[in-house]
């Protein structure tokens, strides 16, 4: 594919997004690509295309994701989404067009010797796509050594790769608190057990678990996102339900958070003479980096002359990667977007836009990474 087949490329996946587990033409589009440059492939929640060269057995996954998000596009370039409130907010056009450019080149150059696993993994937004792929038998039917996934940073400079070993992404842990207590009328709060007083003394508590109860330093963010009752003007509320996100960068700081939440809402619940029950759920795990293949990664970034960081800060963020790396030894890493105009705009906004001059860039990057990990002389670092 030349740079501009994928520049089109990327912009027809831009104008055709669509959510998380109903990808069904971007399913089909991409198993037409990669049917038509001659990899074997299997469809089944997401694609799989194989592409082998050589005698060697081993193999490495490269993944890409292929899920829109829920956002009306506000953009101001010739290709927005086709599909009302419905927009690629989060660069996933890019990283199938990158993965898919990739394919296309060493499909050419054969300069490997091993399989290349190339991944199109659904739903990633919600944090279930790549969990369902393994439930699915990925990694028993196509077994990999190592696998890899890209993800581009808005306000980076354009084509720098930042990476480190260890934890890279946080978790995203989501909660909820339901709150019984006494309804009543607003005029007479003593004769009841009012819920929003009891929650709004919960949300205050809830913030002491970073600021008291966790090492300085440790990452953790604690937001309660919802407030809801079933109060009215002159009603006071007898029940009430707190929702909200955790981000935590190690397990045990996710499970120490959520240990204290249940404390402090029992604790609380109990004080007042109601009862406050909490859920607590984990939608994403923290994503781990294996330090050989995040040294690889920094090998093949510096033979491809980018500019490169390998001891990065982690980000807050979370990301379904971490499934796989939790499987197989792996590294996430991140492409810079780009520091201007849309391209530095904030993953998930609404005038976001992937920046085209990094589909040769990355569809390169990944064609080194495979001539690394699996040389044509059987030598691998």
């Amino acid at each position: 594919m030349t740079d501009q087949d994928l520049i089109a490329l990327r912009r027809t996946f831009h104008q055709s997004p669509e959510l998380g587990f109903a990808e069904h033409e971007t399913k089909a589009k991409v198993a037409g690509l990669l049917r038509a440059l001659g990899l074997e492939v299997h469809e089944g929640v997401g694609v799989v295309g194989l592409l082998k060269r050589g005698t060697g057995n081993r193999a490495i996954g490269l993944r890409a994701d292929m899920d829109a998000l829920p956002i009306h596009e506000t953009s101001s370039h010739g290709y927005p989404s086709q599909t009302p409130g419905v927009m690629h907010a989060c660069g996933h056009d890019g990283h199938m067009t990158m993965l898919l450019g990739a394919a296309a080149k060493l499909a050419q150059e054969a300069d490997f010797d091993g399989t290349v696993v190339f991944i199109f993994q659904p739903n990633e937004e919600h944090g279930r796509g790549a969990q369902a792929m393994i439930d699915e038998g990925l990694l028993e039917r196509f077994a990999m050594e190592e696998v890899y996934a890209i993800h581009n940073l808005p306000g980076a400079p354009l084509g720098q790769i930042s990476t480190r070993a260890g934890q890279i992404c946080a978790s995203e842990s989501l909660f909820e608190i339901e709150i019984n207590g006494q309804g009543g009328h607003a005029s007479m709060p003593q004769v009841g057990r009012d819920a929003i007083t009891v929650g709004a003394e919960i949300v205050q508590a809830l913030q002491t678990i970073v600021a008291r109860k966790l090492a300085p330093g440790a990452g953790a963010v604690v937001s309660v996102t919802e407030f809801l009752t079933d109060g009215q003007r002159n009603v006071l509320p007898g029940r009430a339900v707190l929702k909200g996100d955790v981000r935590t960068r190690m397990p045990a700081d996710r499970e120490a958070v959520a240990r204290l939440m249940r404390q402090i809402a029992d604790g609380i619940g109990a004080a007042h003479g109601v009862s406050a029950t909490t859920s607590f759920t984990t939608e994403f795990i923290e994503t781990i980096n294996a330090p050989g293949p995040t040294q690889a990664v920094v090998d093949a970034a510096h033979a491809q002359g980018l500019e490169t960081l390998g001891n990065r800060e982690p980000m807050s963020f979370s990301e379904d990667f971490a499934h796989f790396t939790a499987a197989v030894p792996g590294c996430f890493l991140l492409l810079g977007n780009g520091e201007s105009g849309a391209h530095g705009q904030p993953l998930h906004a609404s005038d976001y836009d992937f920046n085209d001059a990094l589909l040769p860039l990355g569809r390169d990057f990944w064609a080194q990474l495979v001539r690394d990990r699996l040389p044509v002389t059987g030598n691998v670092r």
